[in-house]
């Protein structure tokens, strides 16, 4: 039985270890805590993730482990890459991982390998001098360097929003260092780049379509699970569904997936998990890549399992003891599914949060149906609106015999849970 560390394991992660029978070919291990859970988050205060990784390597190098895994973006998956790298397990390279989460440094080595597909962009430091100008035009997008859940990411159409933006309470602030700390920590083992990962990138607006590839590289190989639309809410940045298949045309899926090739070969990407998102302006015809994610995008995972019956989770175990993953398309039992996220764009006066009663009859006719609540409130709630522009409260994963069909169903569970007003109308 092969043993396999899981660092950092996200709440996707949980369900489809507990759907799933790994048990029998994996006896898996846990560490980490949870970000997003008080009291578990409680110890970000105290975190140092080099003393952490040492402490790991200790521990386990007499349990002799075949594997390391982690899907989680903030630091878990550096972490899991630092670690193998040290045990001599299979893992990615180090400096791959950090060449996609550092926003800056990711963009320098792009512009490099296919800078037809970088979006102009330029560093802005944090703390932010008003009186240094940015360069790059208003309006921008901006974001910071290392974050997670497009935290603090939005357009700036000019220097008085800017300035807004970036001013902070002192516990926001000491919350961001916090975020940013292992990972900046961990920074300088692999690159000399000097670069503060507490600052921000400006990037020029794009327009278009957004799509997700997914897939995962083995000795370099780059392999592909698929491609999913990103719907947004209409007059926003905020994800309202993620959709599989693509509705996009075959010849943008297939040029989005040789530039995703060519970038991580350029970045010397060798093994495990990728999320790459793309913008597609029709009117130029023209593909940009929005950012690289080296890992699983666990949210997503299982609606490559609806339609194609392949089963991610297996294949990320795959990987992490050095197998070559079983890739199918086409065999699931659906043809359509999708990630549906509920959210507000302001603070409710009232939150009317679903029972598991509920729960459980508007998701019985459909036993495929994953629902996850984040309801927040007080502070939580007031800085996620703050730094993320919206609430997310809830999503649901669902698949359908069509993609009429898949609709049909998403509309009446929001009928049934009373969520009239996400009613998808044709």
């Amino acid at each position: 039985m092969k043993k396999i560390l899981i660092l950092f394991a996200k709440d996707w992660d949980q369900i489809a270890l507990q759907a799933q029978q790994y048990s029998s070919h994996y006896q898996f291990f846990f560490e980490g805590f949870d970000l997003f859970r008080f009291p578990e988050n409680a110890r970000l205060l105290s975190f140092n993730a080099l003393r952490y990784i040492t402490k790991l390597e200790r521990k386990y190098r007499a349990m002799d482990l075949d594997g390391i895994v982690s899907n989680h973006e903030q630091f878990g998956t550096l972490i899991a890459a630092v670690l193998a790298k040290r045990l001599g397990l299979p893992g990615n390279d180090p400096l791959a991982i950090v060449a996609c989460q550092h926003k800056y440094y990711g963009r320098l080595v792009q512009q490099q390998i296919a800078p037809d597909a970088v979006p102009r962009f330029s560093y802005i430091p944090y703390p932010f001098d008003p009186q240094v100008p940015v360069e790059l035009d208003y309006p921008f997008f901006i974001k910071p360097i290392k974050a997670t859940y497009s935290v603090l990411a939005r357009q700036i159409n000019n220097a008085d929003e800017l300035k807004q933006h970036l001013t902070f309470n002192p516990f926001e602030e000491f919350l961001i260092r916090k975020l940013v700390k292992p990972f900046a920590d961990i920074l300088p083992l692999f690159t000399p780049m000097d670069v503060d990962a507490n600052g921000l990138l400006a990037e020029e607006v794009m327009h278009g379509e957004q799509l997700n590839i997914d897939g995962y590289c083995i000795h370099g190989e780059v392999y592909f699970l698929g491609v999913i639309d990103e719907v947004m809410y209409p007059e926003t940045q905020a994800f309202m569904r993620f959709e599989y298949p693509s509705q996009l045309p075959d010849a943008i899926q297939n040029r989005a997936k040789e530039i995703t090739k060519k970038v991580l070969v350029g970045l010397n990407y060798q093994h495990g998990f990728f999320n790459i998102e793309f913008v597609y302006d029709q009117k130029v015809d023209q593909l940009k890549i929005i950012e690289i994610n080296p890992r699983m995008a666990s949210q997503l995972a299982n609606l490559y399992e609806r339609v194609d019956g392949c089963r991610p989770y297996g294949m990320l175990f795959s990987l992490a003891v050095g197998e070559a993953p079983q890739l199918v398309h086409g065999e699931g039992r659906f043809k359509s599914a999708a990630s549906f996220i509920f959210r507000r764009f302001q603070k409710p006066l009232k939150q009317r949060i679903p029972s598991k009663a509920e729960l459980a009859h508007a998701l019985a006719p459909y036993p495929d149906a994953k629902m996850m609540l984040y309801y927040k409130k007080g502070s939580s709630l007031d800085r996620e609106i703050k730094w993320l522009g919206s609430y997310r409260y809830a999503v649901l994963n669902l698949g359908g015999l069509s993609r009429g069909d898949l609709f049909d169903r998403f509309n009446q569970v929001c009928k049934k849970l009373h969520f009239e007003d996400f009613i998808y109308k044709a």
